[in-house]
């Protein structure tokens, strides 16, 4: 004999004061059956006989029961969850990778939890205490800057962890990016060859940043081109920090010949402010973004930046984690897929 919903409502209230969630056993009652075969119907619905299967099926949609899946994780040492860490998700650069980590773990049937860490760092560590307690089945994290106790939790756990959009030969787990360094170097390389000697910058302020800046200074000394002008913005960066920066360089420094930016929504600032000061991009001054973002081929002029495949670094993390749970080989740990120079008008 069956149970109504109300009846089992009441039963979970009187067992637990101060709820009214709906239990594996309240599903069982109403459908009339004990609790493991609703626990089979979940787990391996191909083992019940299709009439027990459309009463608990019917049960469960009844009654709008959501199973647990934490205590589902913790017999099957599966989560089905993963959990990535962005500095923010109000700049487009990471969407790539977000969109595809999301994409290649839904094929497998997992699920991303993402979280904002800020770009100084200090969200992180309370981000990963929250995270690592949920016992996601991987973490993926931005960048390889985290603090001592962050990195020794992260060891600790066994969590496997993918570490993106930086590149490093001592990962914590593995990770999967490109060096920002040559990035700054090949960019100078690139706007020396373009007859550049005169470049000014507007970069973030944040770790990623500060990397392809130094590289970039250092190559453009050993190019002879010393005493660059800089204008550091705070990260997230918007166009309007663009605008600013150019106008900050021009008062101190006039005569600049390029702007190297640290995204594309900079250069496309730097690009808006020149043009309504009267000056002609590339012909007075070029400019060079980073990220190339779907917008960067539709400026006027087109922007000129570094295109970071943000898809591949994306799949190559959620193939990391899928390997790693499942107890296949990972291959190697350290996957640098590089970046290229996209050249279009504005430099």
């Amino acid at each position: 004999m069956t149970t109504s919903l109300t009846s089992s409502k009441k039963a979970v209230r009187a067992a637990r004061p101060g709820t009214g969630g709906i239990t594996l056993s309240d599903v069982a009652k109403l459908a009339g059956v004990s609790a493991i075969t609703v626990s089979r119907v979940l787990n391996t619905p191909a083992a019940v006989s299709p009439n027990t299967l459309a009463r608990v099926r019917s049960a469960i949609e009844r009654s709008g029961y959501v199973p647990n899946l934490v205590a589902g994780g913790l017999a099957s040492n599966r989560s089905r969850l993963v959990a990535a860490l962005v500095p923010t998700i109000a700049g487009p650069v990471f969407q790539e990778t977000i969109q595809a980590l999301t994409d290649a773990l839904a094929e497998a049937g997992c699920q991303l939890m993402l979280g904002q860490s800020g770009y100084g760092g200090a969200r992180e560590d309370a981000l990963l205490d929250a995270i690592i307690g949920r016992r996601p089945d991987g973490i993926v994290l931005t960048g390889i800057m985290h603090s001592v106790e962050g990195r020794k939790r992260l060891l600790a756990s066994g969590i496997p962890v993918v570490e993106t959009w930086d590149i490093t030969p001592t990962p914590i787990d593995m990770i999967v990016g490109f060096s920002h360094e040559k990035v700054g170097i090949a960019v100078a390389d690139y706007l020396y060859a373009q007859g550049c000697r005169k470049p000014g910058l507007v970069t973030a302020d944040d770790a990623r940043a500060t990397l392809r800046r130094a590289s970039f200074e250092r190559r453009f000394a050993e190019l002879g081109v010393r005493e660059i002008p800089v204008c550091a913005v705070p990260a997230p960066s918007a166009l309007g920090n663009g605008r600013s920066g150019f106008a900050d360089l021009c008062a101190s420094r006039p005569g600049i010949d390029v702007v190297v930016c640290s995204s594309d929504v900079i250069a496309h600032g730097v690009i808006t402010e020149a043009q309504a000061r009267g000056l002609s991009v590339p012909g007075d001054v070029a400019v060079m973004g980073f990220g190339d973002l779907p917008f960067a081929a539709f400026t006027h002029p087109q922007l000129s930046t570094v295109r970071i495949d943000g898809t591949a670094i994306g799949r190559q993390a959620a193939r990391f984690i899928l390997d790693k749970v499942d107890g296949r080989d990972v291959g190697a740990r350290v996957r640098d897929l590089g970046f290229s120079i996209v050249k279009r008008a504005s430099a």
